[in-house]
């Protein structure tokens, strides 16, 4: 059984955390097939850097991050901060001055274990514990949206064909209150 413990990170995790999100979405892209399009996996990749130096930065004021260690392994990695320009533009900015949570990744040797399970339950508590009452999440991967929809429901805005055609964007609201029950 693995023992899996949940924290913030720490700067000394930043070089394992980099390592970690660019495993995790060049693995993605792998798998939904979209590997050619690799200055766009970059960019993916970059961002999360970013959003990672936002979060030590600002002390979790601007992006507030939760990782997944198992044996002080990195093996997971959810985030919430502003709700992005995607959403914003996908929304008509109907979702502007919600948060979003988002880099919920699970290293591939890991998936399918709850791990993901266990860090949205850690960050609903953490948003809870801020006041935070709704938030948006939102994906362009066919895969992770089979598993969003079936843990969220349909989403509350699908723009079809927003990457290519047949790769949909969508987006969810999402009441913290209805999932903590």
């Amino acid at each position: 059984m693995m023992n899996i413990k949940i924290r913030r990170p720490r700067i000394e995790d930043m070089k394992e955390l980099n390592q970690f999100f660019n495993i995790v979405i060049t693995d993605t892209f792998a798998k939904e097939g979209i590997s050619n399009q690799v200055e766009s996996m970059n960019e993916e990749i970059e961002t999360k850097g970013i959003y990672l130096e936002n979060d030590f930065e600002s002390n979790g004021e601007k992006r507030f991050f939760l990782i997944a260690l198992d044996n002080e392994k990195i093996i997971g990695s959810i985030e919430y901060g502003p709700a992005s320009d995607l959403i914003l533009n996908c929304t008509n900015h109907a979702l502007k001055g919600l948060p979003e949570v988002g880099t919920v990744f699970v290293h591939p040797d890991y998936q399918k274990n709850g791990i993901g399970n266990l860090l949205l339950k850690n960050m609903y508590v953490t948003l809870q514990n801020k006041g935070i009452e709704e938030f948006c999440l939102d994906s362009g991967y066919c895969n992770a949206q089979k598993i969003w929809k079936k843990k969220f429901g349909e989403p509350d805005y699908l723009v079809k064909d927003y990457w290519e055609k047949g790769y949909d964007h969508m987006i969810w609201k999402i009441n913290v209150s209805d999932i903590l029950i």
